[in-house]
């Protein structure tokens, strides 16, 4: 076999592994009759059919990438109506602009074809640099069947961007092509926890060429296929930003070589990221304000105390200083002598506020870019900056690493907001090199509750007292409530939270007993009407920490993240009122999740014979957990809210 006839029996084994194209306008029976998505019952939508193709074209003297779509949509249920509205994002500069063109659209609904009409098409601008089109297909109802189509020529060869595999909606099959000529060459990644059902590259020689040259240009053509995708819910609970799961491809410029050979680099090395900070008017600059921040200041903020607490009370001194304009204000227009004067600031303005003050002590700090965990993660292989939206300060202070963030007036020294524990930053050292750096969360975060309860039949109530303790984020947590929420409204609350029977006679925030990382809470209640009956049954859990499982999807594709460890303690003694006995206990349960990674004990048991003690105890002692782990950690918070909300203390009255 020749050269040329192996090259086409390649391309068409190439070609085998798609579906062949589906015809615009015309539907099989097989999606005529479709009714629902068999491995998401639930789906409201779902895409049929789902096609991309990319490629470079010459076109009026100019190389233009071109993005070519067609979908079809069919409608299961009536919340899936929001998806007859469809929205083409575009990008354009000061110079260029992309052009959506070549749209058609048609609902299919009861065997009749609607068109959607050109003027009902719009273009809105979503900011500076991005539109969309927009248009909503008409008289839909569910079995309707909404098929687009559409084209995207663009002048900015960066925008080759991929593909998304995996959406809010289940698809029965999407497929991708690229032909990318040898001339440009994109880093590319494949994202998420779905493999391909077809993942295939083969090389097509002379396929590009500019009319004025003779050479051409070999192309790299690639297929990716996936069939019954599932739908990715951003809605599960303790996950990092959707993005870091979700199955799709990217792709990113890297170098592009000119047929004259002459190459442009796009991607970067953390080199020369540093050497650009090092002399940004909003990053690096920013950072080399020691003598304004030194003559606006108390100077024995910089010299009273050891180093640990010369960075303390310039950490207090920046947190009170300044009030956070709730912006991150990474990469644009840092001011901070501005910010400073003015008493608010953004993020960035803050902590570089604090890393310049801290270096005036004498106090080796940097700056660590990250992302907050509504971001994805930054990608370790290549610097990409927008990466990045967030910076923090990192100081070592005695061969000890802090990270500090002091826009959050609640946040205690050395623990960052939840938003950032997003597992890893870079640290930008600009008289060394740049680096990655863990973020080690706070380690000791707890709920303790401690309790004591006795009846008194006489009045028909029962009396008793709580203490409440919470250490770490979730005494973080605990403040910032108690900071918006005046007294009476917050044991209001409490109240209704334990329910319509129950009554607060006393409540007393113990600030001996407190501190940043640490908060007490005492309090005295009644509950009334408890006494009604000959028989009791009794959930010994005035407070309960999970009413229901945060955990719902019979399956999950990506781990579960917690930010930081968990443990709840709940210890109560109940003393049965005289003229009652003890008929039934719950029963003790104690369960283990494997490695020493988490663990549930609860037990209820007589300590005499009119007094039972109760004590729950549930700690998850790592913050991540792999996809592997989902059904055992379902389960383990099943038995955690079973315990909680099914054990029952019998009591029933002695006969005389």
């Amino acid at each position: 076999m020749n050269l040329k006839l192996l090259f086409l029996f390649l391309v068409a084994a190439f070609c085998a592994k798609a579906q062949d194209k589906i015809t615009f306008g015309e539907l099989t029976e097989q999606e005529k009759s479709f009714q629902r998505f068999e491995k998401d019952t639930a789906a409201a939508a779902v895409y049929l059919h789902e096609y991309g193709d990319n490629y470079f074209e010459v076109r009026d003297n100019y190389v233009w990438l071109i993005t070519n779509y067609h979908a079809r949509i069919k409608i299961l249920k009536p919340t899936g109506f929001k998806y007859a509205t469809i929205k083409i994002p575009y990008y354009h500069n000061e110079r260029r602009t992309e052009k959506v063109q070549k749209i058609k659209a048609i609902s299919h609904t009861d065997g009749h074809r609607r068109y959607v009409k050109a003027e009902n098409i719009y273009s809105i601008d979503k900011s500076e640099r991005r539109s969309e089109k927009t248009f909503t297909f008409p008289n839909v109802k569910v079995g309707s069947v909404l098929e687009y189509s559409y084209e995207i020529q663009s002048p900015f060869d960066y925008n080759l961007s991929g593909w998304e595999f995996q959406a809010d909606i289940p698809k029965v099959y999407t497929e991708y092509r690229a032909k990318i000529p040898g001339n440009w060459y994109y880093n590319r990644a494949l994202r998420g926890y779905l493999p391909l059902d077809v993942n295939e590259a083969i090389i097509e020689q002379n396929c590009f060429k500019l009319p004025e040259r003779q050479e051409a240009a070999d192309c790299e053509s690639l297929l990716y296929i996936m069939k019954d995708v599932p739908a990715f819910y951003d809605s599960e609970a303790f996950m990092l930003a959707g993005s870091n799961y979700r199955s799709r491809l990217e792709f990113e410029l890297s170098e592009y070589t000119s047929f004259n050979g002459q190459k442009r680099k796009f991607t970067k090395s953390w080199k020369d990221v540093d050497k650009e900070f090092r002399s940004d008017k909003d990053i690096g600059r920013q950072l080399k304000k020691k003598n304004f921040f030194e003559s606006n200041i108390s100077q024995e903020l910089l010299t009273d105390g050891d180093p640990l607490t010369r960075a303390k009370n310039i950490y207090a001194f920046v947190r009170q200083h300044f009030m956070w304009n709730e912006k991150y204000g990474l990469w644009r227009d840092n001011r901070v002598k501005k910010a400073f004067e003015e008493k608010k600031g953004s993020v960035a303005e803050i902590n570089i506020t604090l890393i310049n003050l801290l270096n005036s002590a004498g106090i080796d700090a940097d700056m660590m870019l990250l992302a907050t965990r509504q971001y994805a993660l930054p990608k370790r292989e290549n610097p990409v900056m927008t990466d990045f939206n967030y910076v923090v300060a990192k100081a070592n202070i005695d061969g000890k690493n802090y990270l500090l963030d002091a826009s959050d007036k609640m946040m205690p020294f050395g623990m960052l907001p939840f938003r950032c524990l997003n597992h890893y930053g870079r640290v930008m050292d600009f008289e060394d090199e740049s680096y990655w750096f863990d973020i080690s969360p706070e380690d000791k975060n707890k709920s303790v509750i401690r309790g004591k309860m006795a009846f008194y039949p006489e009045e028909g109530i029962a009396k008793g007292s709580l203490v409440f303790i919470k250490m770490g984020y979730p005494c973080v947590a605990k403040r910032k409530l108690l900071g918006k929420t005046n007294r009476e409204e917050y044991i209001e609350a409490l109240e209704q939270d334990f329910g319509d029977a129950f009554y607060i006679s006393s409540y007393d925030l113990d600030t001996e007993y407190s501190n940043e990382k640490r908060l007490r809470e005492t309090l005295t209640f009644e509950i009334e009407d408890i006494l009604q009956s000959g028989e009791l049954y009794l959930n010994p859990f005035l407070v309960k920490f999970y009413r229901k499982n945060p955990f719902s999807a019979p399956e999950r594709h990506y781990p579960i993240d917690f930010g930081h460890t968990r443990r709840s303690v709940y210890s109560i003694s109940v003393t049965i009122p005289e003229g009652y006995r003890i008929k039934a206990l719950p029963e003790s349960k104690n369960f283990a999740l494997p490695q020493n990674s988490g663990s549930l004990r609860f037990e209820c048991k007589k300590q005499t014979e009119n007094v039972v003690n109760v004590f729950f105890d549930f700690h998850l002692s790592r913050t991540l957990y792999n996809a592997e782990a989902y059904d055992l950690i379902k389960a383990f918070f099943q038995h955690a809210v079973d315990a909680q909300t099914k054990s029952y203390i019998v009591l029933e009255k002695v006969k005389t």
